[in-house]
């Protein structure tokens, strides 16, 4: 029975690139994916394309393609990747370049378009935003809207002879599926073999989280050689059994609980998971070690995709003005909680409009609130004021409030830091999926 192999590269924007090589140079892989994208990345990939139309992509692109461009011609291996994020067409050409520049040739490198509808908001401002329940037409400063769409560009780029194929707003999972269709010929319509491939695409999206990284929690749940933590290997067969295993070199384990977690992460519902390509169905899978670091998972199934695509509207929200100081010692959080009282009242004092304030003791309280039961002493407590303002005016007065508890505050505060922030938040809509138009760009080296 036919079977692939592919590689779980990069599980979000910023990671590491040493298993992904790894994984290239031993794995035997036939694919490796990059998974770049969040829900707010892409929108800060607009913004950046906003400033300079060549920008947009994902900004480790070169530093990735560096490292793995001669090892994928040397080793035959084809690289699906949504790092294209705002500026797929940019993305696309920077890998061209890249590959001329390094003497690559005989490259055919693809860009799948089609999920940026910002040029039709317009359109949509009836719609309901699934977060609040507003017509989206209530949000200004629209910075961009994308669709996630699925596979079908990544399988006429395959189709075609693409090499590598580069994305904007895929489905997370349509990064695996596309090759299982193109390599085993499925049909479009055959829901059960896309909820499999899409089950495969959830395994290997996050990368280093099926092999034990957001598993461990000692002394509960503990795996060996977390610094060397290896990214994943899933070998899908065209019936749609996988089986996700990793170098034996590389650190982290591949068990069955630590694919549990993957398969249960972000699934609100497991018998119902939306994707653009099929609503996929979990909930009878089952997980079974076959061997040390290699896991047979099998049972997922799917039914129709519901014709509507969840798209992500990003829009400049407001500013964030966040403020820091540590104290230590005997009183330390005594001092803390003056310093703080201090602040709430100078920002009183001189009226600075303010949209929301939290004052937060790090240590004590910043993460659950009052909810957990006050020690008698504290070695050490870090102060952080953060607010949300309309300004970068009005944000930049949190932090330097904060920093002039130097000389105005408790005894003993050391190492204040400020910093503002520009916020893009996200608001969801669902669209129709015949709205979009998918198609597909080429380049050759």
């Amino acid at each position: 029975m036919k079977s692939i192999r592919i590689g779980g590269g990069a599980g979000y924007g910023g990671d590491r690139i040493e298993p992904a090589v790894d994984l290239i140079k031993h794995g035997n892989l036939d694919y490796i994916i990059f998974e770049c994208l969040a829900e707010r990345t892409i929108a800060l990939g607009q913004l950046q394309k906003l400033s300079d139309n060549t920008k947009g992509y994902n900004e480790l692109l070169e530093y990735r393609m560096e490292k793995v461009l001669p090892l994928i011609k040397e080793k035959n291996i084809k690289v699906i990747t949504n790092m294209g994020s705002a500026n797929p067409i940019s993305a696309m050409n920077v890998i061209k370049e890249m590959s001329k520049a390094m003497n690559i040739s005989n490259l055919k490198i693809a860009a799948v378009l089609g999920d940026d509808i910002s040029n039709n908001i317009e359109k949509y401002l009836d719609n309901t935003v699934i977060e609040t329940g507003d017509k989206l037409g209530a949000i200004t400063n629209i910075i961009s809207a994308n669709a996630y769409i699925g596979c079908k560009g990544i399988v006429e780029a395959l189709e075609k002879g693409a090499d590598i194929v580069v994305t904007g707003r895929v489905a997370d999972p349509s990064l695996v599926l596309g090759p299982l269709i193109y390599e085993f010929k499925w049909n479009f319509a055959d829901n059960g073999l896309l909820g499999k491939g899409t089950l495969a695409g959830h395994l290997l999206e996050c990368a280093a989280q099926v092999m034990g990284g957001y598993f461990v929690d000692p002394p509960y749940k503990e795996i060996k050689d977390l610094w060397n933590l290896g990214f994943p290997i899933g070998e899908i067969n065209e019936e749609g059994g996988i089986v996700i295993s990793k170098l034996e070199q590389a650190g982290g384990e591949v068990t069955v609980n630590t694919c549990k977690e993957q398969i249960l992460y972000e699934i609100q519902d497991p018998e119902n998971y939306f994707t653009p390509d099929v609503v996929a169905d979990f909930s009878k899978v089952t997980v079974r070690q076959i061997e040390k670091d290699k896991v047979l998972i099998q049972g997922a199934s799917g039914k129709a995709a519901t014709g509507l695509y969840k798209t992500s509207v990003g829009y400049k929200d407001c500013f964030i003005g966040e403020g820091e100081i540590s104290y230590g010692g005997t009183g330390a959080y005594e001092r803390a909680k003056l310093a703080g009282e201090i602040i709430r009242k100078r920002l009183e004092c001189i009226k600075l409009p303010v949209e929301e304030l939290r004052i937060d003791y790090i240590g004590v309280n910043s993460l659950y609130g009052s909810s957990l039961k006050e020690k008698d002493f504290y070695d050490e407590v870090r102060l952080r004021v953060a607010a949300r303002t309309l300004t970068k005016e009005d944000a930049n007065v949190i932090g330097n409030e904060v920093e002039a508890l130097y000389t105005n505050g408790p005894a003993g505060g050391g190492g204040a830091r400020k910093y503002v922030r520009e916020i893009v938040s996200i608001a969801s809509i669902l669209i129709p999926a015949n709205d979009i138009k998918i198609s597909v760009q080429y380049e050759e080296v």
